[in-house]
């Protein structure tokens, strides 16, 4: 069984017996591994962060709210940046990006990777310095790639052999040489649901490492001398916890190094071996340290080197969830609690797939737990739902809460710094929440809540 496919009984409860053992203590419980380091649960029953308690953030910034742990944030910088301190970490702006976050992890000593020209230019907005930036995306458009050029963007990746062409043009106009890296799509099957699984031959990234594509981009690229070629980029899915993957897809990849080194006499100096390391959104999931992946990803390219008598290239890789993705947890106020006679309990919250679309579309596991207060009631399988017109609307599949949960309750969603403010809309006319960072007893609004006046004001009919 898969580490995210793991089932019903997870959350702060993990899977520690049947539904009639588990106890109020163990609903109360906060597992570590799921939420933000300094979240406590106060001697009131009300979880604090950054000593400060979530009734309060809820009484002035409003439910729903994501809630950034700044210190977490900064402290997973830290970790990537202390595991792979000769090679370059490179945080996944998709995952989750605004300015005072581009910030923190500026401070930290990372890079930064953008997918858009809207992602590239927060970055700039925040202040990242230009080389310091990698540029992703299956679809550049001219104006993306002339922004990216006339910043001065550190890297790009190609990922279309129009996208040489396209490039290739704009670099010549500009008399120009940008560093590229060629997008390798190896074939691997990263065991991960079947959307983000991003190397295996039918989908929309990279060039075929099979069909022969991705050499014959990194031949045309060297042979017209416009762009600089650095080297080969893998990068095989999202919340991945298997680093066999990595294996293969290293393996693969730098037998393509050697054929070009065979072919053309250049060695590529560079290698990015992409991101999508997993994070704990359950107790069933057991993601790898940092320290871990660093250790393994050296002796894979390690020994693939010398099996093929290539130099060590740079390494890069590109941590996104495993930076934001355990900094953050949702808050929600409960609207009604609906037990279906023994079927199910619904806990309809105040938000839904607005702001965390991943349990519908990925099938997502996440945990909750009581957030407002400690209960002494019974443990109650409920299922968390939003609040908007789909039957799919879950934000939590099957969670236990005390029995007695109740209409102004908050709930708190830990794991939501991924992709859930990123890819959230306004379905059903719904605002965004805002996200609040927290540090040293200090609250802050860094992306604030949407109004009924925005959503307005972009509908000119």
């Amino acid at each position: 069984m898969r580490a995210h496919e793991a089932g019903a009984l997870h959350g702060d409860i993990g899977s520690r017996g049947p539904a009639w053992l588990r106890t109020p203590d163990d609903v109360n419980a906060l597992m570590p591994a799921l939420w933000p380091r300094t979240v406590t649960r106060g001697a009131d029953g009300a979880l604090a962060v950054a000593g400060l308690s979530v009734r309060d953030l809820a009484a002035e910034f409003g439910t729903p709210v994501y809630v950034l742990d700044e210190d977490d944030l900064r402290s997973r910088c830290r970790d990537f940046r202390s595991a792979f301190p000769t090679e370059d970490v490179y945080y996944a702006g998709k995952a989750f990006l605004c300015r005072a976050v581009v910030r923190m992890i500026h401070e930290e000593g990372l890079h930064l990777d953008v997918c858009t020209g809207g992602e590239l230019a927060t970055a700039l907005a925040a202040g990242m310095p230009p080389e310091r930036i990698g540029f992703h995306g299956n679809n550049k458009s001219v104006a993306e790639l002339s922004r990216a050029l006339d910043a001065g963007v550190g890297r790009i990746i190609l990922d279309s052999f129009t996208e040489i062409d396209r490039l290739t043009a704009l670099a010549r106009e500009r008399g120009v040489r940008p560093r590229v890296l060629v997008r390798v799509t190896v074939g691997v099957e990263a065991h991960t649901h079947e959307f983000i699984a991003t190397a295996h031959e039918d989908q929309k990234f990279g060039f075929s490492l099979a069909g022969g594509a991705a050499a014959t981009a990194a031949f045309k690229v060297l042979d017209e001398g416009v762009l600089e070629l650095r080297g080969l980029h893998s990068h095989i899915g999202s919340q991945i916890f298997d680093a066999s993957g990595f294996e293969v897809s290293a393996r693969r990849v730098l037998a393509l190094q050697a054929q070009i080194r065979d072919a053309r006499g250049v060695e590529l100096p560079e290698l990015d071996l992409g991101g999508g390391f997993g994070i704990a959104y359950t107790t069933q999931d057991d993601p790898a340290t940092p320290q871990d992946l660093a250790k393994r990803l050296r002796k894979i390219v390690d020994s693939e080197c010398a099996a093929e008598r290539l130099a060590v290239p740079r390494l890069s890789i590109e941590p996104g969830r495993a930076i934001v993705g355990p900094a953050v947890f949702t808050l929600y106020e409960v609207g009604t609690v609906k037990d279906l006679d023994g079927i199910r309990t619904y806990v309809s919250v105040d938000g839904g797939m607005s702001d965390n679309i991943r349990t519908a579309l990925y099938d997502a596991s996440y945990s909750a737990t009581l957030a407002s207060r400690a209960s002494t009631a019974q443990p109650l399988l409920a299922r968390v739902v939003g609040k908007h017109c789909e039957s799919g609307d879950i934000v939590v599949k099957d969670e236990f809460l005390p029995a007695d949960v109740q209409p102004g309750d908050l709930v708190a969603v830990p794991g939501t710094g991924a992709y859930c403010r990123s890819m959230a809309s306004n379905y059903n006319h719904v605002p965004r929440p805002p996200v609040v960072a927290v540090r040293d007893g200090q609250a802050r609004l860094i992306v604030r809540r949407e109004t009924e006046e925005d959503l307005l004001a972009l509908d000119v009919g």
